[in-house]
């Protein structure tokens, strides 16, 4: 799944806590893919036209620039701290923090970033940094959510869509690298119109239905299952709300893995309702993965 062998890891920072717990996360994560770790700082300031340099009289180490590059150094340190093996570099770019950050997945192999950081409310649950990467990028996105733990399950929720299997691929990948059984979750529901004019009958056959999921969710997995026999694979089929299933795994898990869209959501839509609503309430890391750019042709 992550082929490009040079791609970095790469995380924002923002000289918050939570941009610190992000930057030990991917410093992890780049120990564990053998990988280098880039840390970005988006510098917004010269957008707004305001000085950059220290005020006259102030120590030479003051104002905006210096503060940011502060902020990254400091990134860099912590860094080192958790993956002293793992070549690690700073940098501050110039931009919005959204825009900047979506430049740099288009070279990285996996982007992580905190579920908050100084610009986010207090009563959000996300960050709006967090959504906006997280629906455009073009590689993984691993959003760090709770207290990280080596223990556990990774968790991926699976509806049988092109966008899904991207999703069990990287599961199962992760599971391998960290050593761990992997589970994978499908929930359905009663059909439900899709579209003006579907016609639906008015009675099914609930015995028939479930075969047919609990058929959807096994084939999602055969092939993975092939190419990675050392990972041990539970399959857990769920009658009721996806999103509601996958929070639930979440509590127990390492990591939470799902599409950016499944198979019910609207083309037009960059993040599902599922992988929203995860986004905002897992209980773990969440990794979303969207399709690569020249399968999606977004």
């Amino acid at each position: 799944m992550t082929s490009n062998t040079g791609a970095p890891v790469v995380v924002g920072v923002d000289g918050s806590e939570v941009a610190l717990h992000a930057v030990r996360a991917a410093a992890r994560e780049a120990a564990d893919r053998h990988r280098p770790l880039r840390i970005v700082h988006a510098f917004i300031w010269p957008l707004m036209g305001v000085p950059l340099g220290p005020a006259p009289g102030a120590p030479a180490d003051a104002g905006l620039r210096n503060q940011a590059e502060q902020c990254v150094a400091e990134a860099v340190a912590e860094a080192g701290k958790v993956a002293p093996e793992v070549p690690v570099t700073g940098a501050v770019v110039d931009g919005a923090a959204a825009a900047v950050l979506l430049a740099e997945t288009r070279d990285a192999a996996l982007v992580v970033l905190g579920s908050r950081g100084l610009g986010g409310f207090a009563g959000l649950l996300i960050g709006s940094v967090a959504v906006q990467v997280s629906s455009r990028a073009d590689c993984p996105v691993l959003v760090v959510r709770g207290e990280p733990r080596a223990d556990g399950p990774v968790v991926v929720g699976v509806d049988g869509s092109e966008l899904s299997q991207q999703a069990v691929g990287f599961a199962f990948e992760e599971a391998a690298r960290r050593g761990t059984e992997l589970i994978a979750v499908h929930a359905w529901l009663y059909p439900t119109p899709t579209g003006p004019g579907d016609i639906l009958p008015l009675v099914y056959d609930l015995d028939a239905f479930r075969e047919e999921e609990e058929r959807t969710l096994a084939e999602s997995v055969a092939g993975w299952s092939e190419r990675y026999p050392e990972v041990p694979v539970r399959q857990r089929l769920v009658r009721g709300s996806p999103a509601r299933a996958l929070v639930e795994e979440s509590r127990a898990a390492q990591l939470v893995v799902v599409g950016a869209r499944g198979r019910g959501a609207l083309s037009g839509l960059l993040l599902g309702s599922v992988s929203h609503a995860v986004l905002h309430h897992a209980h773990s890391p969440l990794a979303i993965v969207r399709m690569p750019r020249t399968v999606e042709g977004s």
